[in-house]
């Protein structure tokens, strides 16, 4: 009897003590605070999610606010799929974010440089593929890679914003002057038609450094 008691009293503990992740759910993004934190429409009520294993700049940061407008222009005001992994210290959900054509926000962020993985925080297995996009992002210098010598934002919030090394270059304030298309592996000069698209986050400073790092000029750009 005592077994069965105490067997009782252990499943009655994991029942209804110990929360349990929810399933994925589907939602409207009704709201983008920064690159890696949004609400999303969850049986009517907007709910805060925390994009699971990486972490944006922070809005003071450089790259801060781009990450903010690339997350905006994904999902804001779109269905997404909210894929929960767990709840964080501030009751927020912590996920994985899912576009319609199953594309994930979180990868996506990385890849074109607007995050870096979050290795404290990110021990799924999807997280390795994640580190070789984040390397393959910092060598095509993709987004915030282009600057030199980019501080993370868990360091960035460790020293309460006052990190001063966290500022461009002269080489990154300058590296606007030609824009490469992450995607397609092509660059643009000012004043070309595809300078300021969508995927245009890497910055070179000069148009050897973008040859160097393996992008093309487009047909407008050529000498």
């Amino acid at each position: 009897m005592k077994i069965c008691r105490s067997f009782v009293t252990v499943l009655l503990f994991t029942l209804f003590i110990i929360p349990a992740v929810s399933p994925a759910w589907q939602g409207k993004v009704v709201k983008v605070s920064d690159g890696d934190t949004i609400e999303v429409l969850h049986n009517g009520i907007a709910e805060k999610i925390r994009l699971y294993g990486i972490d944006c700049p922070e809005k003071k940061q450089d790259f801060g606010e781009r990450a903010k407008e690339f997350t905006s222009d994904k999902v804001f005001s779109k269905i997404v799929e909210v894929d929960p992994v767990v709840k964080d210290r501030y009751g927020r959900t912590v996920g994985i974010v899912y576009r319609n054509d199953r594309q994930s926000l979180n990868e996506e962020l990385v890849i074109y440089g607007f995050a870096w993985v979050y290795p404290q925080y990110c021990d799924r297995s999807q997280c390795s593929e994640w580190t070789k996009q984040e390397k393959e992002a910092r060598a095509k210098k993709a987004g915030l890679w282009a600057m030199n010598s980019p501080v993370s934002p868990w360091n960035f919030r460790h020293n309460k914003g006052s990190d001063t090394s966290y500022r461009p270059t002269a080489d990154s304030q300058q590296a606007a002057v030609y824009h490469g298309n992450f995607s397609s592996g092509i660059f643009h000069k000012p004043g070309c038609k595809g300078y300021n698209c969508i995927n245009c986050n890497a910055l070179f400073s000069t148009r050897n450094k973008a040859l160097a790092a393996g992008y093309r000029p487009c047909g407008f750009c050529r000498p």
